[in-house]
This record gives structure tokens, C-alpha cells and sequence, in this order.
């Protein structure tokens, strides 16, 4: 259950009745390229309409010619399918060698050249040059043959085509290696320079050519030639454009010139014009005519238009006009001679009086063509006929036919006659029979001893059959070439299709070689961006992990103070979830006692300086808070990181260690004795405030100093020396030991020293010293 679509290779047939679409077709054609298609060869141009229905998938002329009416490009793409250009370098080689043995030494032999006339050109004219390989061909031929021959007479080549885009081309001279792959190396060396992947033709050859635009039917022919070229033209052309084109080509050629036609082309009707020269290379010399020629160079005056209605005929009286149409048809019917109305395909379309003392069906399958229906003896002679009728598109008449009527021949006369109705798309012929009435009386008997005055009747009645003969076989001759004419339009055709193929193959060969390029790049690509995505997705895991493992509130923002990322402890901390993330922190209702949280960030990111500050939550728990900025890796500020150090701990450790302190402080200054605390370098940690009063020191004279240097060295004593160096890393601790020295502030004292030795926790060693005077000792005691 599928309906299959017609492919587009498929030829589309139009339909019946498709007359207006291709009227409409033509003028449009015309009206946009100054081109009368018309008047070309009808099977042609239908072949390459039906191709360009078949791309767009129409069906009848008139969608079709709906479609070019809506798209003007379509148009001229139609324009340039129908304008062939199947050309090639040194196409059929022998015969450009025909050229150089048959063309270029007459020219050279000429009278105009044998008068010494250097400045007198030879001149020729390409005629549908397409571009321009068969110009510059002629072109190198002829400058290869004059240096040979050692002479250089100035050289002119005209060079013309009905397409513009030809003509650009041409005139630039450049072409692709494969289109000058029948070209010589020698020649490719001498004549072509290699530039931009491909060849150009030389200065000195483009130099001979001139190029133009010009229409062969409306354009004036040039004059003065030596040699028209004109291969392949002609076989798209009718029959009326080639009695155009001949006798114009027969002016423009000087009286010793030559014509170049295609393999399947000829002189046809216009023989009394041309010489032929060489039937294979279909080479002609011109030769002088006695009538005059019937051409002009005016524009045809072809202009498609729908077939105007029939008047009406006044109601007033319509017994009167049939009454005259009734007088008509019966005097036709009385007099006029039989006939067949037919088509260009001898398939009758109408029988016009009584037509069976000539006409008859065949046996066999039920048929209207015309020359399956003649008698016997009028076949040939139809045949004949209808084809110079419709070469010349004029009427033929044949004469002395003989059919078999009972038991004797009658003669016949056959007369064709060419119709043409409005709008002339089609062609078609009236074949009219008509009995041959004699002169004069039956001729009486010949007598016996008249033989001479019989052979002459014989022998005028054999050159009769002879000339007969002799016409059917040009006929068919001609109709043979008419055939290789058409044969070798539809292979300049396939040629052309062919062409177009391989440029589409070649086209679509590189667009593969770009694609499967392009997609290995794009495989290398994929595979680059899958592996930076597999680094990308475990560098994410691995950040993820490393948040989700670190026990610190950390939080990242952007630059606008929207929520990027954060850890599962600032989570708690800041009330978030993970549906914040992209959200302001100032919609968020965050546990830290700080009200202007958000300012201190935008001032780091302003200020691209980093802040730390101690901070409580609600709860009271203590927290460094650390605020810096975001920076990427080309070291762009995007944001800023907010980072809690819990300092809750160490906080609460301080404060104790602070009490210690103070508690330790406050047992030192009771003490009586004066007490100081040292180093293991001996330096002063901190005394009592009875130290300071014993020995009239202050604390900023004495903490931090040595205590051998306290006083301007008064503590320089040795015996105090001896006890911290000698004895008390020996014995951890020192009773009552006696030191007599004289103070420059207080005098001479005698003091009992006592020393202990302690171990901090981190493995530092202090000394605490206390000194006690003898008079201290004896207030003491009393």
C-alpha cells in the first residue's frame, strides 16, 4: 500500500491539448533572451523542456510554464538547457588536418595574398563558438601551419555565441585540466600557461581571437571571410532558420572562401551555393550564384499568441451562413480533388472527398498512417514527396503515377501541400489525388519500320523512370542526413547530459572528500571534547569530593553575589540548599551575627584585597571568616570565596590559658621573695612586682633582656653565672644557694638563691628564680 513517485530521470510527456503552454513557454523565452525558439528544431527544444519539467516534477507544459512566469531564474536555466555547448579542443581531430591540407594552402594561394598584400588579414568567423575551444583550435592550427611555412600574414578570428556566459568564459581563455586533456603536450607547452589549478590560453592566440555576443538569425553576418566554421549549429536549427543561415553564410564569404559544417550537417537545398570540397569533413568552397539571395538581417517577427476566437456569427441569420457553408461543402464534394488532412508523422487526421480509388487498409493491426494505407505504386512516391515538402516548406507535386485500377495502370497525380495554423507549433500537410486526364487522343500504333521514333519513346520513358529513381534516392538520402542530423543532436545532447554528469559527479566527489574531511575533523573534535569531558566530569567529581571531605564552611559566589558552589558545613551555617545554587546570598537568611556581610564582599572584589575577621553564629560558636577573590585561570576576578575557619576551640583554649595566666600572675606577685622567670638562653620572661621594687628595675628594662645585662650588667655575677650554666643542668632545682654582690642602686646584699627547673609542654625549658636577701630573710624570721 505505497504509491510509488515518478522519477525524476523519467521523460515527461505533456499532455494533450498542451499548445498554449508551450506558446507561453516560447514567449517567455523570448521575451527574456531576445531568442525566437520557435523557429528551432520542435523535437529539440521539447527534449530539453520535458528535462526541465522532469527536475521540478511537473507534468504538463502549462504547470510548467505557470512555474517559469513565477520564477524568472527558472527562465533563464531553461534558456542556457536549450543553448547546447557541447564543444571540446581539436574536437575530431582529422578535421582540423583537412583544414591545414585543403583550406589553409588555398587561402595562402589566393589571388589577394600572390599580389603581395602583407596587410590583407585572413579572416574567419566561428559561428556558435560556445567557449571557444574550437576558436582558439583553428587559431593554434593556422599559426602552427603559417610557421611552418615561414609566413605570418595578420590573422583575424571572430569568435561568436548567442550566450553571454560562453562568451565571458571564452574570452578569458581558462579551462580546467580535464577539458584540455586532447590537447598535445606539445601544444599544452607552447600555447597554454599553467595557472590557478588549471590553463590558460597564451596572450599571442587570445590575442587573434575576438569574441562576441551576437544571434546568428537577427544579428548581420561579418563579410570578407576566408573560412566560416559552423559545426554542430545547424542541426537544432528548422528548416526555415537554415535557409537563413546558408545564403547568409554564402554572402559573408569572399569568392574563394570555405564553409565548415558538422559531420551531420549540409548544404541541403542551398547545393547551387557551395561546392562541396570533402563530403567526409563536410568542408564547402563557395561558388558563385546567378539568383539572387532571399535573406535579410531584421529580427523574425515571431509572436506566440493564443489562437483568436472565432466571431460569432449575427443570430439574425444563421439560416443564411449555413446555407453558404452548405453551397461550399458541395461544391468541394463535386470538384475538388481527394485528399488527406496529416501530421508531421504521416498519421491522417482526416479523409476530404472519396479517397479509396488510392487509399485502402493494410491487413493486419488497424492503422491511419498514410503510407501503410497507399496503393501499391504510390508509396515511394509519397514518401518523396512529403519529405521535400517538408524540408522546403513548400508544395510538391509528382506526376505520371502509375496504380493498378482492374485490369490497367492509371495515372495518378500526387500534390503536398505544407499547413501552417496560428500558432504555428505544429506542422501539417494536405495530401491531395487527382487522376491524370491525357492530352489528346491515344496514340495510334507505331508502325514496324519506325523502330528509331520507338527506341526514342522507349528510351525518354527509361530517362523518366531513371530521373524518378534518381529523385527517390536523393530523397532518401537526404531524409537520411535529416536523420543523422537529428541522431546527432540528440548525441550533442547525451554529450552535453554526459558532460553535466561528470562536472556534477566531479562536484559531488568533492563535496565528499570535503565532507569525510570535515567529519574527521569533526571525529577528532568529538573525541577531544569526549575526553575533556571525561577530565571535565572527573575533575568535577573530584571537586566535589573535596568539598564534600572538607569540614570547613566554604562558600563561592559570583561576581553579582549569586550562590556558584558551596561545602555541606556552610550548607548548615548559611540555611542552604542545593536548589540555591544561582541565587543572590542576600535572599538567603544566613545563621552569622554580621549584618554587613554582603558589603565586605563586594569591597574585596572591588579592591581585589582579601580580609579575615572573627565572627559567632547564633549559637555563639566562633568562626575566622576569611573573604578573597575568585579568581579564574587567566587570573580574571569572577566572584569571591568566603571561607569559616572553626575557631570556636581555640577560642575557648585562649581564654583559659588567659585565666592561667592571671591566676599564675596573681600567685607570683604574692609571693614575698622576688621571683623571676627565665629562658633556657637565660632571658627574662617575667618578673614579680617585688623583684622590680627589691632591685629598683622597671618591667621594660627587664623582660626580654638577659639577665646578666639587666642593670648595666649588675647581674654579672659569677657565682650566679656558675649556678645557671654549671649547677642547674645538673640538679634540677637549687636551695638556699648564697651570693654576696654589691648593687650600684642598693648597696651590697646577700642573697639566697632558689632555682627550679620546668619543662613546658612543647618541650621548652624555663627556669624559675627566686632571690631572697639576708635581711629579707631576718624580717622574715622575726
Amino acid at each position: 500500500p505505497y504509491i510509488a513517485r515518478p522519477s525524476p530521470a523519467e521523460p515527461v510527456t505533456p499532455q494533450e491539448g498542451s499548445t498554449t503552454g508551450l506558446t507561453t513557454i516560447l514567449t517567455l523565452l523570448k521575451r527574456a533572451t531576445k531568442i525566437d525558439f520557435a523557429q528551432y528544431k520542435p523535437t529539440t527544444v521539447k527534449r530539453r523542456i520535458f528535462r526541465r519539467m522532469a527536475l521540478h516534477h511537473l507534468e504538463s507544459l502549462e504547470s510548467y510554464s505557470q512555474y517559469l512566469q513565477a520564477n524568472p531564474k527558472e527562465v533563464q536555466a531553461l534558456h542556457q538547457e536549450i543553448l547546447i555547448g557541447v564543444t571540446s579542443f581539436f574536437r575530431d581531430g582529422e578535421v582540423f588536418t583537412a583544414l591545414e591540407q585543403m583550406v589553409f594552402p588555398a587561402l595562402l594561394r589566393s589571388q589577394r595574398l600572390a599580389q603581395g598584400n602583407p596587410d590583407s588579414p585572413l579572416r574567419v568567423w566561428v559561428a556558435g563558438c560556445s567557449t571557444g575551444e574550437e576558436a582558439y583550435s583553428i587559431a593554434i592550427c593556422l599559426l602552427e601551419y603559417l610557421g611552418r611555412h615561414s609566413v605570418s600574414p595578420p590573422i583575424q578570428i571572430f569568435a561568436t555565441d548567442v550566450s553571454e556566459r560562453a562568451i565571458e568564459v571564452a574570452r578569458f581563455g581558462w579551462y580546467t585540466p580535464s577539458q584540455v586533456s586532447d590537447v598535445s603536450p606539445e601544444r599544452l607547452q607552447r600555447f597554454f600557461v599553467p595557472t590557478d589549478g588549471g590553463y590558460q590560453i597564451n596572450k599571442v592566440v587570445r590575442e587573434l581571437c575576438i569574441f562576441a555576443c551576437q544571434n546568428l538569425i537577427t544579428d548581420p553576418p561579418f563579410s570578407r571571410l576566408d573560412l566560416i566554421s559552423c559545426r554542430n549549429v545547424l542541426i537544432y536549427f528548422g528548416a526555415a532558420l537554415q535557409s537563413k543561415v546558408l545564403p547568409m553564410f554564402h554572402y559573408g564569404l569572399k569568392p574563394d572562401g570555405f564553409l565548415l559544417l558538422g559531420s551531420s550537417e549540409t548544404a541541403g537545398v542551398f547545393g547551387h551555393l557551395f561546392s562541396l570540397v570533402d563530403s567526409r569533413y563536410k568542408l564547402y568552397a563557395k561558388q558563385l550564384s546567378s539568383r539572387p539571395l532571399n535573406f535579410d538581417f531584421d529580427p523574425t517577427t515571431y509572436t506566440p499568441s493564443a489562437p483568436s476566437p472565432r466571431p460569432e456569427p449575427p443570430r439574425d441569420r444563421p439560416s443564411e451562413i449555413d446555407l453558404y457553408a452548405l453551397a461550399d461543402q458541395t461544391v468541394l464534394n463535386r470538384y475538388g480533388p481527394a485528399g488527406v488532412l496529416v501530421n508531421d508523422r504521416l498519421e491522417i487526421l482526416q479523409f476530404r472527398g472519396p479517397t479509396g480509388a488510392y487509399l485502402e487498409p493494410a491487413p493486419g493491426r488497424a492503422s491511419l498512417n498514410l503510407l501503410t494505407m497507399a496503393k501499391e505504386g504510390l508509396r515511394l512516391d509519397l514518401r518523396t514527396a512529403f519529405y521535400q515538402a517538408k524540408q522546403a516548406d513548400q508544395a510538391v507535386q509528382q506526376r505520371s503515377l502509375l496504380i493498378e485500377a482492374g485490369d490497367r495502370p492509371c495515372p495518378v497525380q500526387i500534390e503536398v501541400l505544407p499547413l501552417r495554423p496560428q500558432p504555428a507549433d505544429k506542422a501539417y500537410y494536405l495530401v491531395l489525388f487527382s487522376d491524370v486526364v491525357p492530352d489528346g487522343p491515344a496514340a495510334a500504333v507505331v508502325p514496324a519500320a519506325d523502330l528509331e521514333s520507338q527506341y526514342r519513346q522507349e528510351n525518354l520513358a527509361l530517362q523518366q523512370d531513371l530521373d524518378t529513381t534518381r529523385s527517390h534516392l536523393q530523397s532518401i538520402i537526404q531524409e537520411q542526413e535529416a536523420t543523422n542530423q537529428d541522431l546527432r543532436a540528440a548525441n550533442e545532447e547525451i554529450l552535453s547530459s554526459n558532460e553535466e554528469l561528470q562536472s556534477t559527479n566531479e562536484e559531488l566527489q568533492t563535496a565528499k572528500e570535503e565532507i569525510q574531511a570535515t567529519n574527521e575533523e569533526l571525529s577528532t573534535i568529538n573525541d577531544e571534547l569526549y575526553r575533556r569531558n571525561t577530565e571535565t566530569a572527573r575533575i568535577s567529581d573530584d571537586f566535589q569530593n573535596l568539598l564534600s571531605s572538607i569540614h570547613i564552611p566554604i562558600l563561592m559566589l559570583e561576581d553579582d553575589l549569586r550562590i556558584r558552589r558551596f561545602t555541606p558545613t556552610a550548607a548548615s551555617l548559611f540555611n542552604l540548599i542545593p536548589g540555591d545554587v544561582g541565587r543572590p546570598l542576600g535572599d538567603i537568611n544566613h545563621r552569622l551575627a554580621i549584618a554587613d556581610l554582603e558589603a565586605r564582599i563586594l569591597a574585596v572584589i572591588s579592591t581585589l584585597e582579601q580580609t579575615s575577621q572573627e565572627v559567632q553564629d547564633q549559637a555563639g560558636r566562633w568562626y575566622d571568616l576569611r573573604i578573597r577573590p575568585y579568581r579564574t585561570l587567566d587570573n580574571r576576578i569572577d566572584g569571591a570565596v568566603v571561607v569559616l575557619v572553626d575557631i570556636d576551640s581555640l577560642k575557648h583554649s585562649a581564654d583559659q590559658l588567659r585565666q592561667a595566666r592571671d591566676y599564675a600572675d596573681a600567685i607570683v606577685q604574692t609571693v614575698r621573695e622576688a621571683l623571676v622567670v627565665l629562658t633556657h638562653d637565660l632571658r627574662v620572661v617575667t618578673a614579680n612586682q617585688q623583684f622590680y621594687q627589691t632591685f629598683q628595675v622597671s618591667p621594660s628594662d627587664t623582660e626580654g633582656r638577659s639577665i646578666f645585662g639587666l642593670g648595666n650588667g649588675q647581674w654579672n655575677i659569677p657565682q650566679l653565672r656558675s649556678l645557671l650554666h654549671d649547677l642547674l643542668p645538673q640538679n634540677l632545682q637549687v636551695n638556699d644557694f648564697e651570693v654576696v654582690h654589691n648593687f650600684e642602686t642598693i648597696g651590697s646584699q646577700t642573697m639566697l638563691l632558689n632555682a627550679r627547673k620546668m619543662t613546658q609542654a612543647n618541650g621548652d625549658d624555663l627556669v624559675l628564680l627566686a632571690i631572697e636577701t639576708v635581711r629579707d630573710r631576718t624580717i622574715n624570721d622575726e
